[in-house]
């Protein structure tokens, strides 16, 4: 088991810092790391080496958790650069992402009032198109063009359609069942 904690999540797993991620190396990096920190390894060593395991299995568990999420993670890289994303205090958002945001939520009111079961797959696969078209913006703000505020404003949109698209997700379980 290493015997220093990393500098930051990216390090443990030996990547790159920035948005731009390797989902292969880091999902066989986590596997690696949680073998080695795993614990199970440690049930007969001394209480210090038990308590540095856990630990540091706990460390690899949330690390991996960020750095697969790309909300989290780009909230993580502007946390490393010392910038804040004011997500429960800047809720200041543009005219036109406003008007969407009523859009989705009326659609998703509207298809699940309905039992719209179709409805519903088609807005998550609108959500998840405009995730995916905002993830681009988010490598573009902070790999290429260092620009934290963008990448701030970029993952305060992000969380809110996280969450709509959350609300959807369950919208079609719960019809489903």
């Amino acid at each position: 088991m290493a015997s220093e904690f990393p500098q930051n999540h990216f390090d443990l797993f030996r990547l790159p810092v920035r948005f731009a991620l390797d989902r292969a190396a880091l999902d066989q990096n986590y596997r690696a790391l949680q073998g080695e920190v795993h614990p199970d390894r440690y049930a007969t060593a001394t209480s210090a080496e038990r308590l540095r395991s856990a630990q540091m299995a706990a460390l690899v568990n949330e690390a991996y958790q960020t750095l697969k999420s790309p909300v989290d993670r780009a909230r993580y890289l502007l946390h490393l650069n010392g910038v804040d994303t004011q997500e429960e205090t800047n809720t200041a958002m543009p005219a036109d992402f406003l008007m969407r945001q009523m859009e989705w939520r009326e659609t998703v009111e509207d298809a699940r009032a309905a039992a719209d079961i179709a409805a519903l797959e088609k807005a998550l696969d609108d959500l998840k198109r405009e995730a995916a078209e905002f993830e681009t913006q988010l490598h573009t703000a902070l790999d290429e063009k260092n620009d934290h505020a963008r990448a701030a404003d970029l993952v305060r949109k992000l969380r809110f359609l996280d969450k709509v698209r959350d609300e959807t997700e369950l919208a079609i379980e719960t019809l489903e069942t």
